[in-house]
């Protein structure tokens, strides 16, 4: 046990990190174990404020160097190592300086009138790029294919920076969703409309595909109105997140 103040002054009482807490924390770094114990890890002094801050409950422990300072009058089970062996936990390069294992976030089970729908995204930098676009234009829901990058893989998390504390995700059958929803499905496709000559409106589902394959066949059926970015150049194609945060600035254009 070793004894510590934070820039608050507030003495803590942290425990020094045992084996089997870094095996625990080396497991969470795999979708099998984060689905088993209904944990996931998050890194670095911003996002470990955040939650702090919003969902203080939802953490089960924290671990650090002896520098990091807690700003917060709450109590948590706190853990430290030396930076050596926080790198050993850590998915990062260049390790931060506080590691939290959390709870995951429950489901509100809301049902706006606009939800942003993924198909086997793949990357983690861009799920949680799109991620923190929702978490911009102010979007509560995210609907992902089964085969969508888990958003709770530390990659994830990190490019989120923050946004999974406010955009609900859910994973589900796409093909059974659209089959029973009344809203309006906007596809992003190459033969679509041009996305600057439609009359958008934040109400809907905009489905965005696959970085490499696109919008999955069996899907295309249930686009009602689809729509594309045009072009001017000569690039194949554009990153997905990309894609996303171009046409969500069209829907929300008149909202402003």
């Amino acid at each position: 046990m070793c004894n510590f103040e934070n820039k608050n002054n507030i003495k803590v009482n942290a425990e020094n990190l045992s084996l089997n807490k870094i095996k625990q924390i080396n497991c969470l770094q795999q979708k099998k174990c984060r689905d088993i114990q209904g944990l996931f890890l998050a890194e670095g002094e911003k996002i470990v404020s955040e939650i702090i801050a919003n969902t203080p409950d939802s953490i089960e422990y924290i671990v650090s160097t002896p520098d990091y300072q807690i700003d917060t009058n709450k109590t948590f089970h706190h853990f430290v190592c030396d930076a050596a062996t926080l790198k050993k936990c850590s998915s990062l390069k260049t390790p931060n300086k506080v590691i939290a294992v959390v709870k995951k976030m429950q489901q509100k089970n809301s049902n706006p009138s606009f939800i942003l729908a993924l198909d086997s995204i793949q990357d983690p930098g861009n799920m949680g790029t799109i991620m923190r676009l929702a978490d911009w234009f102010g979007i509560e829901k995210i609907i992902c294919s089964t085969t969508t990058v888990d958003i709770y893989n530390p990659k994830v998390i990190q490019a989120t920076m923050g946004a999974f504390l406010r955009v609900e995700v859910d994973y589900l059958d796409l093909k059974d969703f659209f089959s029973t929803t009344k809203l309006p499905i906007y596809g992003a496709l190459l033969e679509g409309k041009n996305v600057y000559e439609q009359p958008l409106k934040p109400h809907g589902i905009l489905l965005m595909g696959n970085e490499g394959s696109g919008i999955s066949k069996e899907l295309v059926p249930f686009i009602t109105q689809p729509i594309t970015i045009p072009k001017k150049g000569g690039a194949e194609s554009l990153n997905v997140s990309m894609a996303t945060s171009i046409l969500l600035s069209e829907f929300f254009r008149g909202e402003f």
